[in-house]
């Protein structure tokens, strides 16, 4: 996935028009990736627009919940079950 595409359309998302929270944004989106490569066996694909957006809405979620002890959204929990049925431990 392209980490720096991911970045730009999180920080579109949440309005930072700045570039003082990169550092920060791109360890999320890092670790948002690595999450849904490694620990959920996923096989994203960077020119599969689903894929980008998932990513984008995971690392936002994650960015605007750092603080918080709260469950992963029911929309973003579906997704994530989609994508592993659909995508998940490499077999595209």
């Amino acid at each position: 996935m392209n980490t720096q595409v991911i970045v730009a359309l999180v920080k579109s998302s949440v309005g930072l028009t700045t570039n003082v929270r990169d550092d920060y944004l791109t360890a999320i989106v890092n670790g948002v990736v690595k999450e849904l490569e490694d620990e959920k066996g996923l096989s994203l694909q960077s020119d599969n627009p689903y894929h980008l957006m998932f990513c984008v809405d995971y690392a936002e979620w994650r960015y605007r919940n750092k603080s918080k002890n709260e469950d992963m959204p029911r929309n973003l929990q579906y997704r994530l079950h989609n994508l592993m049925i659909h995508v998940g431990g490499g077999s595209q």
